[in-house]
């Protein structure tokens, strides 16, 4: 019976509790089941079930374990990162069959630039009772409208890294800022973790020049290796004044675009008079419809974009490295994204050579 990994409930207020994560004894393949029953997935005509190989961890499902992010549930499997190998399908989604593909992290967001269109809203995979999908399984059951044929030129460990943080870092640079162009300037705060890792090699694709931060001077230097002209350590004294230096102009243009994502632990930020006078504009985004996630696929194809890796688990039964790649991310000393191996590498494509 194919395995999945939960989280199990705990008492403890939202932000001190941390969910354990756990492999239930009764084990499932899901696709939309009821909430008292959770039988075995067949595919109908338009579901390919496909096993997936690799699965990767976000900032969300850090959160979830905190109770974070509302609607947390114990019988859903956690994570909204996969991909996998179609192994069978229904009879209108022949077409899939034994194709690597990478799964959309979320449903009910069609193509709208300002948001999703489900009344209900956007339904992200894992761990919420708000979608009874999530990835660390072996084998899930979806609609062949939510994959993606997998880039070739990654690896199963590359394509799994991709989907969540590929399109909120996406929609971030090329729907909001619309500054996904050659030469212009764009500065990446908190360089290390997968957004801005994908922001930071979107941009440079795009021929941008890019400038980080970060406490660590370590990850600024693996930054520019990976394309950024130059970043500073903003836990420096002057720090802004050295970035200011570091820019092809003596200060910032005025007419700015700020792009702000992912604020669970800091739901408030200032706004100065002075990004008035400078013009700036604040815009506030999350992940990105099914139309962004097909467009950032198609460039990730085309530029030959390698997401980052920062490690790998391998097995669903190896807990104890799964919830290191947890404490990776509580520390923040990753410098990529952090990844699952679920069905062990078989060659060419599958390889998890990063």
């Amino acid at each position: 019976m194919p395995k999945a990994i939960t989280m199990k409930q705990v008492e403890g207020k939202p932000g001190k509790v941390y969910y354990p994560t756990k492999q239930p004894t009764e084990t499932y393949n899901v696709h939309q089941p009821p909430a008292s029953n959770r039988p075995h997935a067949h595919p109908g005509p338009q579901r390919p079930p496909h096993n997936h190989l690799r699965r990767a961890l976000n900032h969300r499902d850090f959160f979830l374990r905190q109770h974070l992010y509302p609607a947390p549930s114990f019988t859903t499997p956690i994570l909204a990162d996969g991909c996998g190998t179609v192994t069978a399908t229904g009879s209108s989604a022949t077409s899939w069959l034994h194709k690597r593909v990478i799964l959309a992290p979320g449903q009910g967001w069609a193509s709208s630039p300002t948001g999703p269109e489900s009344p209900s809203g956007y339904a992200i995979l894992g761990g919420t009772s708000s979608n009874p999908l999530g990835t660390l399984q072996e084998v899930v059951c979806v609609d062949q409208s939510e994959v993606e044929v997998a880039p070739e030129h990654l690896s199963d460990v590359q394509a799994a890294a991709l989907p969540l943080t590929g399109l909120t870092g996406w929609r971030a640079l090329v729907t909001k800022s619309g500054n996904a162009e050659a030469g212009r300037n764009i500065l990446v705060t908190g360089i290390g973790g997968g957004v801005a890792l994908n922001v930071l090699q979107f941009a440079v694709a795009a021929g941008s020049n890019v400038w980080v931060t970060s406490g660590s001077r370590e990850k600024i230097e693996r930054a520019v290796e990976v394309g950024a002209r130059g970043g500073v350590s903003y836990k420096e004294k002057g720090w802004e004044k050295e970035l200011r230096g570091l820019l092809p102009v003596d200060r910032p243009w005025p007419g700015g675009v700020i792009v702000q994502y992912g604020m669970t632990v800091g739901p408030k930020m200032d706004w100065t008079m002075g990004a008035n006078l400078m013009n700036l504009e604040l815009k506030g985004t999350t992940m990105g419809s099914r139309k962004e996630f097909k467009d950032m696929v198609a460039f990730v194809k085309e530029k030959k974009i390698r997401p980052i890796v920062s490690k790998v688990a391998k097995g669903l039964d190896n807990l104890k490295d799964i919830d290191e790649l947890f404490e990776q991310m509580r520390n923040g000393s990753q410098f990529g994204k952090l990844v699952v191996e679920v069905v062990p590498s078989q060659g060419g494509n599958s390889s998890s050579k990063l």
